[in-house]
């Protein structure tokens, strides 16, 4: 049973193998490009993107100029698209945008340009180019193409985007936290970056662990001062308390601002040991 299994296998693997060469091999030996470019838009709709986009490289070079053109570059993106290569993706309809602003495909080249740079962001944590030039990309799309049917996604994608720059932001933000007066004032660190992130990203879904993350290294800034800045630092905490409230009454971090409130209160004028709650 097993025997017989294993040769089904080999036989349906051989047969998926030798249908794609022989696509390939009848694509190569047509002897005009109208006939390839056929062949390689019935592959493509088989699925078969690997062999389509070969073909269609070559399509594209030769039929530069003519009706059939902007088509073949657009389903050479999309071969790309399919196969998650989605630079080369992004390249090539934006290439086809550009080649052929006015053409039926105009507006879905220029949202998959963008959408496949969406794609091919990294980590957070690395390098923001990528997700910034694909933020502009969209941004651009939807500049261009303000009633398309793309418009929603597009900005959900920008959304993301912003999301991710702003995780960045808040892991510096947390590493000056946790470093606290280490070879410097990294409180003051940490809450210019929170702050810069605020302002440059005010939408952004972290914007309550920015604000509290603000408050905590003003309320530390005061707890670890000299005694003349002290009382000043300990009124910022409490002013930073109240705005937090306000923006944020039902927080998931009110219990640890409400013990900043009461210990920045109690130690307001004291002028000796810091009074713990």
């Amino acid at each position: 049973m097993r025997k017989t299994a294993l040769q089904i296998s080999v036989l349906t693997l051989f047969l998926v193998v030798f249908s794609g060469c022989s696509g390939y091999n009848k694509i190569q030996k047509a002897s005009d490009f109208n006939t390839k470019y056929s062949l390689a838009k019935a592959q493509y709709m088989e699925g078969r993107y690997t062999t389509c986009s070969s073909v269609l490289e070559e399509c594209v070079a030769y039929q530069r100029g003519t009706a059939q053109a902007e088509e073949s570059m657009f389903l050479l993106a999309s071969c790309y698209y399919n196969l998650d290569d989605y630079l080369s993706a992004s390249q090539y309809y934006l290439a086809c945008y550009t080649s052929y602003p006015n053409s039926v495909y105009s507006e879905e080249c220029l949202f998959r340009s963008g959408k496949s740079l969406f794609k091919d962001t990294p980590d957070p944590r690395l390098d923001a180019t990528s997700t910034n030039h694909a933020i502009r990309q969209l941004q651009r799309f939807v500049e261009t193409y303000p009633a398309s049917s793309h418009r929603a996604e597009a900005e959900q994608m920008i959304y993301t985007m912003y999301d991710r720059l702003v995780e960045k932001e808040k892991g510096s933000a947390e590493l000056y936290y946790n470093m606290g007066n280490y070879l410097g004032n990294n409180y003051r660190s940490c809450i210019i970056v929170s702050q810069n992130a605020l302002r440059d990203y005010p939408y952004t879904k972290y914007r309550e662990d920015l604000s509290m993350l603000i408050l905590k290294a003003k309320f530390q800034m005061a707890q670890e001062s000299v005694i003349e800045k002290r009382d000043d630092r300990y009124r910022d905490a409490i002013d930073e308390y109240y705005a937090f409230r306000n923006e944020f009454p039902e927080s998931k971090y009110m219990k640890e601002a409400e013990r900043i409130l009461r210990v920045s209160t109690k130690n307001l004028g004291n002028k000796n040991q810091i009074i713990e709650d």
